[in-house]
């Protein structure tokens, strides 16, 4: 007779696999935040050296593009955690949480694309400075 997961231990090795894969998912997501501070400091001290006109767009771009995939991985993270211990507490602040970081992340998305648009339309000529 095949004992049942319970008894074999073999839940408890699942559980404890997917909260390292958690703990590893949360560690990658806040390394590409920092990644992209850096990424955004660099750029910033750039673009505030330079002679020309200072457009700091890119560098919220930057920023923005590395906050939007460090959102996704901690989203990935908190969905392996209630995925091993799903009561409705966890389920509801996994809800709020998704909600919260999607807005987020679509605004992020948005504002990018809205930069995007901004600098394909705008003439090389200027610097990118353009008054709306």
């Amino acid at each position: 007779m095949i004992p049942a997961p319970v008894d074999a231990g073999a839940e408890e090795v699942v559980v404890n696999a997917v909260l390292w894969l958690k703990l590893g998912v949360e560690a990658l997501g806040a390394l590409v935040i920092g990644l992209g501070l850096v990424a955004a400091v660099v750029t910033f001290a750039r673009a505030y050296t330079s002679p020309v006109i200072h457009d700091f767009d890119q560098v919220r771009l930057t920023l923005a593009r590395y906050l939007a995939l460090g959102l996704e991985f901690q989203l990935g993270a908190d969905i392996l955690s209630t995925a091993v211990a799903p009561s409705w507490d966890m389920i509801g602040k996994l809800g709020a949480i998704a909600v919260l970081r999607t807005a987020l992340n679509y605004f992020l998305r948005s504002e990018m694309e809205h930069a995007g648009n901004h600098a394909a339309a705008t003439p090389s000529g200027d610097g990118g400075e353009a008054s709306e």
